[in-house]
């Protein structure tokens, strides 16, 4: 049976067997079998319900509902019809299986939820779906897939904008990843970056003694070394082999430059009242600025815009 082309990355598909709705030859026995799981609600290796929603097909998807199919039936990985229609990106199926009662919080056995499908897959709109229904922002695992750092290393910038207007915490580290913003300097997604540090990140948390800036450094991107010393980013915070930022830049180079540069010229008097006074707001009042009776001259300012 041919393989049907995935568009979205490889993220909940793992040992999934051939895809194709059951063909009429298939032994009545079989056909059986799969009454049992689906009544049940049991577990399915890539039932017809996972590939309609896996492509998109709603009327197949919707009939396959209406046949008895449960809207959580998993494979043995314990992937969801939900998790594939968010990996793929499609709406409409993930509108339908919510209405069927999908878990929307559903994990596989990696941990990865249909919310982390939706920020690899860069899908907003089944995100939004997903979070108006319950979905959590992060796992109750620290060591589980996070769907904010997934949307930070791939350049998701509107799924990070999306996921930190829902509660989601900037600073969420994850141990073996870091922070959110450690995650988009160390893939070079300054728009993300950018997202972060306006809700109100922390600059110098990173992954362990790595800061961000430590990472972007590495990268020899001039642009978000820039943007991280906007938002007072430490240059004279060390690694775990003892080293600053600038011993780490590549000799010559943009980023050099503009490191020993800013070392002989230090911030000016606006930018340090500022990072001040939004460090003494906290990061939970960041948005509440544009209600405070103030200018906009001056709101413009304190929110870095």
């Amino acid at each position: 049976m041919p393989e049907v082309p995935s568009p979205a990355p490889e993220i909940s598909r793992k040992r999934g067997a051939e895809p194709g709705p059951l063909s009429e030859h298939v032994p009545e026995r079989k056909k059986a079998c799969w009454g049992i799981l689906t009544s049940q609600g049991s577990w399915a290796d890539r039932s017809p319900l996972h590939e309609a929603a896996s492509q998109g097909r709603l009327l197949a998807l919707r009939t396959l509902l209406a046949q008895g199919y449960h809207a959580n039936i998993v494979t043995i990985d314990h992937v969801t019809p939900l998790h594939e229609a968010c990996l793929s990106g499609h709406v409409a199926c993930v509108r339908a299986l919510i209405n069927a009662k999908a878990n929307v919080n559903a994990a596989t056995i990696d941990g990865v939820t249909p919310l982390f499908n939706c920020c690899a897959s860069g899908s907003v709109g089944c995100m939004e779906l997903l979070l108006q229904n319950g979905a959590h922002t992060h796992t109750s695992h620290a060591h589980f897939p996070s769907a904010l750092h997934e949307a930070c290393k791939r350049g998701n910038s509107q799924c990070v904008e999306t996921l930190l207007s829902h509660g989601a915490d900037p600073d969420y580290e994850v141990s073996h990843l870091g922070s959110p913003l450690y995650m988009s300097c160390l893939h070079r997604h300054a728009a993300c970056s950018k997202i972060l540090l306006h809700s109100g990140a922390n600059v110098n948390v990173g992954r362990g003694g790595d800061s961000p800036l430590h990472a972007t450094v590495r990268q020899d991107s001039a642009d978000q070394v820039s943007l991280l010393l906007d938002y007072g980013a430490d240059v004279n915070i060390r690694d775990s082999n003892d080293q600053r930022p600038v011993e780490l830049a590549p000799v010559g180079g943009k980023t050099q430059q503009l490191l020993l540069t800013f070392e002989v010229s230090p911030r000016s008097l606006c930018q340090l009242c500022r990072l001040q006074i939004r460090n003494l707001l906290g990061r939970s009042r960041l948005k509440l600025l544009p209600l405070l009776p103030l200018p906009p001259l001056l709101t413009h300012y304190l929110e870095h815009t």
